[in-house]
């Protein structure tokens, strides 16, 4: 089990540092840099999250990766969604199309559940993808959380400055 755990660490190093990085970071642009990178479009679609839905979905089509991510929860935790779904897509993760009704229901109550269920090609991951999307996600926020971010909507002048004057340094990498 260890070395299945070091050789996991050691892919999902080599595919975060292959993700190119929008300086500065924000999510739909790195999406969009993404898609470049793969040369297939990625639709980010906001949706109301519900209980008992997934806090995010990727759908693939013959033309298009989407994902979709809860618009009722905090910038962080949206981000965070974004970047497990990239990461199911970077690892070329294929799922299993196997899907919860109450689920895509609740994520896409306009359209019909036979219609979803001929458009959703990766739903259900094994455990191991699982671990693979999560790790490989939070090494992507650790290469994100060290590029310079736009400053928030309706900053103060003063805060906005500060910020390009004093905003956050490279921190050094630790390998193993």
């Amino acid at each position: 089990m260890v070395r299945q755990d070091k050789q996991l660490w050691r892919r999902c190093r080599e595919l975060a540092d292959s993700v190119p990085m929008p300086a500065p970071f924000r999510p739909d642009t790195f999406a969009d840099a993404v898609a470049e990178h793969r040369g297939r479009r990625i639709e980010l679609m906001p949706v109301p999250a519900t209980a008992g839905a997934p806090c995010g979905l990727l759908m693939t089509t013959d033309s298009a990766d989407y994902i979709l991510y809860p618009v009722n929860t905090t910038e962080l935790h949206q981000q965070h969604i974004l970047m497990h779904e990239v990461a199911h897509l970077l690892c070329g993760h294929t799922g299993t199309a196997e899907i919860d009704a109450a689920a895509t229901r609740a994520l896409m109550p306009n359209l019909s559940p036979e219609l979803v269920r001929r458009v959703l090609g990766r739903t259900v991951y094994t455990e191991i993808e699982e671990r693979e999307a999560e790790l490989l996600a939070s090494l992507i926020a650790q290469r994100a959380a060290r590029l310079p971010r736009p400053p928030s909507a309706g900053a103060p002048a003063e805060v906005v400055r500060l910020d390009q004057l004093f905003g956050s340094r490279p921190r050094r990498r630790h390998d193993d």
